[in-house]
């Protein structure tokens, strides 16, 4: 996976929009996968910083429901970001409640289906597992140069599902400003 282009948020969390720079990024974080329950049904994957800061664990519903290849990209990358003990852990912030989304209808996980309201799994800024998942996924979309269409198609629809949980105005403008670029 290649592009020659990437936007401000992306180069500052990632660098360039390359292959070999999200895999250096993820081995430098993660040294172990495993399985668990993460102690939430609806969880697809975790960290559990207390036990192992570097391990994460992915759950049944991983592998029971059918998502696109960069739709697990997502997850893992996701839980990567949770690695990192020195930014706390980039705890999520619970989601507004109710939790409408543009639309009007309830926002739900693109995963399980579960509703978010009130749940632990927003974030506040672009810099978090769901921000940063929304960055890398719309920075795939828009400037991978070796991905095929349906690969971009998919990043963009997960990038926007991910960017919908990130609820501070002020990010989430952020975000979406630097997406242009």
């Amino acid at each position: 996976m290649s592009g020659s282009k990437a936007s401000p948020l992306h180069k500052q969390i990632f660098g360039a929009v390359d292959g070999s720079t999200y895999e250096r990024f993820f081995k430098s974080r993660v040294t172990a996968v495993g399985m668990s329950g993460c102690g939430d049904g609806n969880a697809v994957a975790c960290v559990m910083p207390f036990w192992d800061p570097s391990k994460m664990w992915l759950t049944q519903n991983y592998i029971r429901f059918s998502h696109p290849q960069i739709s697990r990209l997502m997850v893992v990358f996701h839980e990567a970001r949770h690695t990192e003990s020195g930014r706390g852990n980039w705890s999520h912030a619970s989601c507004p409640s109710p939790f409408v989304g543009s639309d009007g209808r309830e926002v739900r996980s693109i995963w399980t289906g579960a509703a978010l309201a009130g749940e632990a799994a927003c974030d506040k800024t672009p810099f978090g597992s769901y921000g940063s998942s929304a960055i890398m996924l719309k920075n795939i979309s828009n400037h991978c140069e070796t991905c095929n269409g349906k690969v971009r198609q998919d990043a963009s629809l997960y990038a926007e599902d991910q960017l919908g949980r990130v609820t501070d105005a002020t990010a989430h403008r952020q975000m979406v400003e630097d997406f242009k670029l």
